[in-house]
């Protein structure tokens, strides 16, 4: 990989300016022990959300455009999932963008952390997902975890969920020893229907184009103990 995107530049840059993106170490969900952290919680000001949301549009656009030629991408879908709470800005700023800058019109839903027994009631909020076609938005997947409770949520309520787009890959194996992306392709229908913005190599690029050694050399050794080696 030569270079970067200027929309994935501008991604890592906003993130460590608004300190969403850490070098360190930090323990993951996942348990594992991680050389660095990317918070999307803290992607909260009208700058960096254009940028994320754009990102997010353009990839689901573009991966769409992908299928519809033949290869692998993602298939229509009717509505974007945003899981509470990080995916609720993302998913309507995403479905904004795509109307605005790309003529795709889609619907989005999100859900609470716990059931409303009143009014409406449920879990869910938003376009109804029942009997519809979604892709679920994510922020960052290390084993899967989150985004297949995201992939369950949307089932229980009667959505068929044909793909998922991802804001971070860190291209890590998941629960069954093989890549984590390959694993969640398989639960929404096959290859190509999880597109992402960023991966891990992309960081690992930037800090050696800004002469990061040390946070690259450990970067490295993260990838040499949990990376997909494959896609490297």
């Amino acid at each position: 990989m030569s270079s970067l995107e200027k929309y994935q530049t501008e991604l890592i840059e906003h993130g460590m300016t608004v300190g969403a993106l850490k070098f360190g170490s930090f323990t993951l969900k996942s348990g594992r022990s991680s050389p660095y952290f990317f918070n999307a919680g803290l992607l909260a000001s009208g700058p960096v959300l254009n940028t994320l949301c754009s990102a997010y549009a353009s990839t689901i656009s573009a991966s769409l455009q992908a299928a519809a030629s033949g290869s692998a991408g993602l298939p229509e879908f009717d509505i974007i999932f945003g899981p509470a709470y990080k995916g609720i800005p993302f998913a309507a700023g995403t479905a904004m963008l795509l109307h605005r800058d790309h003529n795709i019109d889609v619907g989005f839903a999100y859900d609470r952390k716990e059931a409303k027994d009143h009014g409406e009631g449920g879990v869910m909020v938003g376009a109804p997902v029942k009997g519809k076609k979604v892709l679920v938005l994510d922020d960052v997947a290390t084993a899967g975890t989150a985004i297949r409770g995201a992939i369950e949520t949307v089932r229980k309520e009667g959505g068929e969920v044909v793909g998922a787009v991802l804001m971070l890959d860190r291209q890590e194996v998941g629960r069954e020893g093989k890549s984590m992306i390959d694993e969640v392709e398989t639960l929404v229908g096959g290859k190509g229907r999880v597109p992402t913005i960023l991966k891990m190599k992309h960081l690992m690029k930037w800090l050696e184009l800004h002469g990061k050694t040390q946070e690259l050399q450990s970067m490295q050794e993260y990838w040499q103990q949990y990376g997909v080696k494959e896609t490297q």
